[in-house]
């Protein structure tokens, strides 16, 4: 079984709503408590945010996974690590370090591997 083109591309797109959807649930986590009261858990839009892209991008995977090979569009999900390191350091002002340099290295190695068979 080939892959189709439109695959590879609602997978990307799948990986960048989770990065995005990890971000939200970050930012709606600092300000969460569930032992104060778990009903503002629905009032915190970070949240709700976060849950639904998510849950977008699960979707967008499931219609990608008709357009072929899993083992070769599952390994480009490893992109949202990339995405997510790079949400993290602008938005977050998180700090990156060489071995978080070096790991996304590995990712876009072993992705461009992995998609070779595309």
């Amino acid at each position: 079984m080939s892959v189709e083109w439109w695959a590879v591309l609602l997978i990307f797109i799948a990986t960048v709503l989770a990065s995005f959807a990890s971000l939200f649930l970050k930012m709606g986590a600092d300000n969460f408590s569930f032992h104060k009261n778990h009903k503002l858990f629905l009032k915190n839009m970070y949240i709700v945010v976060g849950f639904f892209l998510y849950g977008l991008s699960a979707v967008f995977g499931i219609i990608s996974y008709k357009g072929g090979e899993l083992s070769i569009l599952y390994p480009i999900t490893a992109l949202g690590y990339i995405w997510t390191t790079i949400l993290a350091v602008s938005i977050l002002k998180e700090k990156l370090n060489r071995y978080k340099v070096l790991a996304i290295f590995f990712i876009i190695l072993g992705v461009i591997i992995i998609v070779q068979r595309f």
